[in-house]
């Protein structure tokens, strides 16, 4: 699942965006997962966004098949859940999957710290919240916060990763812990 939220978060950083929200929420009584990914990029056309999770259609040229959003679509699709993207030029896109969470079908969450990490360093003029929310206990992190705290550090020294990726791996043990 990790993998398919970076490749959303990195579809919206090359459509522009200089924001980008991921929101994970484990509602562990409801029996239902959800995730979903916003955006402050360009937006997708109207006329395109009823192609956009077609795996045979893509707006690039390099190559012919766009996988990403398809495979992510049919993943909740076969763990009885939905998938929504809306999206408006100028605007920016959202993304949500539901998926049942207690599916046999449903993939592990992933490596989220990995996953945020690589984000942050791969793009710091992109600013992310993550918000991870399990049965009510929620953890959030906002790198505008960070980089206010850092006072001119760099949020991609390797000292403020390993901190930040600590901070992620502990605080979301935290928010599971019954």
């Amino acid at each position: 699942m990790s993998l398919h939220i970076m490749d959303i978060a990195e579809n919206g950083i090359s459509a522009g965006a200089r924001l980008i929200d991921i929101a994970v929420t484990e509602d562990i009584k409801g029996n239902r997962l959800k995730v979903g990914i916003k955006d402050n990029g360009r937006g997708i056309p109207a006329d395109l966004l009823e192609h956009v999770a077609d795996p045979f259609y893509t707006t690039r040229t390099t190559r012919r098949v766009g996988l990403g959003l398809s495979l992510f679509r049919e993943a909740s699709k076969r763990c009885e859940g939905d998938f929504k993207i809306t999206s408006r030029e100028g605007e920016g896109t959202e993304i949500e999957a539901t998926f049942r969470l207690d599916h046999i079908d449903l993939a592990p969450l992933g490596n989220m710290v990995g996953t945020l990490t690589s984000l942050i360093v791969g793009n710091p003029d992109v600013d992310f919240v993550y918000t991870h929310e399990v049965n009510g206990k929620e953890f959030r992190l906002d790198t505008r916060e960070v980089k206010k705290e850092l006072e001119g550090a760099e949020i991609t020294h390797p000292k403020v990763i390993r901190f930040l990726g600590d901070l992620i791996r502990e605080s979301l043990a935290e928010i599971r812990r019954v």
